[in-house]
């Protein structure tokens, strides 16, 4: 018989039980330690607005399905800006936070969101809405399932309702050189893209991948100051990760974490925290301590580019926002979430203004080569 419990924190269940149910090839934001090292760092916790809620289903002794899961008092670090839902909210009367948000903190990575068999996936499911329900929580947030996920909850009939939004990915085409890949452009961006990626010589700026057994502490801690850097320079930015978060993803996942550096004058400048599944990378954080032209596109989009078609990784995910990404080869690509909210009002203006959202997403997807400038592969 099924049984499904709600944890207070990952450590509650064995590291090698939850992996166990973890796919191959997701990204690894999903393992134990990934969650863990959040959680012991004190970075999501409920006195940082992120309050475990994961659920957790056993036959018998043997953990056979999980859910990583949050009651949510604000809206930071989920990057599916619905900062306007809260505030929509209040014009129905309805308390927005606490919320339930099954997901992962601060990472938005397109993974599964509800691990096991199928039919544990929708009892999982059933539990969470029905928690928030209990709790009298104003809704149910599910961010970046994939699209066989989205499309199987939508199924289950649990009222559930799907917000279409966008990333920009870079998708490897069976390139075997960068110039491969330039030759997918018009003369005009591809001289583009030669001049902003030569900026870096020019600059006398080197830039490599720092992995594998080269890791150490001081690289985790370089990049904190990274992400600690770009986090205080923005308007919009707050340090939600602290220095030991960083620290125990380095220690605990070596094979998962690479550094991108930039060093000008023997002195490390700039640079990206990024993580590799066995066929695509995943960029996180990215900072600088100088200012150069073109050094965020080198740091974090060329240099990457040039690694994966060297690797043959399949894709490179570099993260939320940025229209810039388009005209240098990343596509207008579709992500999922999806949501309920507990007040009949409130949820049919939600399910009225995603409606809306996805007209855009799609006519964007549909021109994205032609934005770009490139060639149809």
């Amino acid at each position: 018989m099924l049984r499904i419990e709600t944890l207070r924190a990952v450590a509650d269940v064995s590291p090698e039980a939850w992996d166990a149910l973890v796919p191959r090839g997701t990204a690894p934001v999903l393992k134990h330690a990934w969650l863990h090292a959040m959680e012991s760092s004190g970075s999501t916790t409920p006195k940082s607005g992120w309050e475990p809620h994961h659920f957790a289903a056993y036959e018998g002794s043997t953990l056979v399905g999980v859910a990583p899961a949050w009651r949510k008092h604000h809206s930071m670090g989920e990057y599916v800006y619905d900062f306007g839902w809260a505030q929509a909210a209040s014009q129905f009367g309805v308390d927005y936070y606490p919320k339930l948000l099954v997901g992962v903190p601060l990472s938005p990575i397109t993974a599964p969101r509800f691990l096991g068999p199928p039919a544990v996936r929708a009892e999982l499911a059933k539990r969470a809405i029905a928690s928030a329900k209990e709790q009298k929580l104003s809704s149910v947030h599910i961010i970046f399932p994939p699209e066989a996920e989205a499309t199987e909850l939508e199924g289950l009939g649990l009222g559930l309702f799907r917000r279409k939004s966008m990333q920009y990915h870079w998708k490897n085409a069976g390139y075997r050189t960068y110039d491969d890949y330039l030759a997918r452009f018009d003369s005009k961006r591809r001289n583009q893209l030669k001049r902003e990626r030569g900026a870096a010589a020019t600059q006398g700026i080197t830039i490599r991948t720092v992995r594998g057994p080269e890791l150490g502490p001081e690289h985790a801690k370089l990049a904190f100051k990274f992400y600690e850097a770009t986090s205080t320079k923005n308007v919009w930015g707050s340090i939600q990760l602290n220095q030991k978060f960083f620290e125990k993803a380095f220690a605990a996942l070596p094979g998962s974490v690479e550094l991108v550096v930039a060093e000008r004058a023997g002195k490390a400048i700039a640079g990206a925290f990024n993580l590799i599944s066995e066929t695509r990378l995943y960029g996180r954080y990215w900072g600088c301590f100088e200012e150069h032209p073109f050094l965020h596109f080198n740091v974090c989009l060329y240099h990457s580019v040039d690694e994966c078609i060297q690797r043959g990784f399949e894709a490179f995910e570099p993260g939320a926002g940025g229209e810039h990404k388009i005209p240098r080869g990343f596509e207008p690509t579709q992500i999922n979430s999806l949501h309920l909210a507990f007040d009949e009002r409130f949820d049919q203006a939600l399910r009225s203004a995603t409606r809306r959202e996805a007209a855009q997403v799609d006519r964007v997807t549909s021109q994205s080569a032609e934005i770009a400038g490139m060639k149809p592969v």
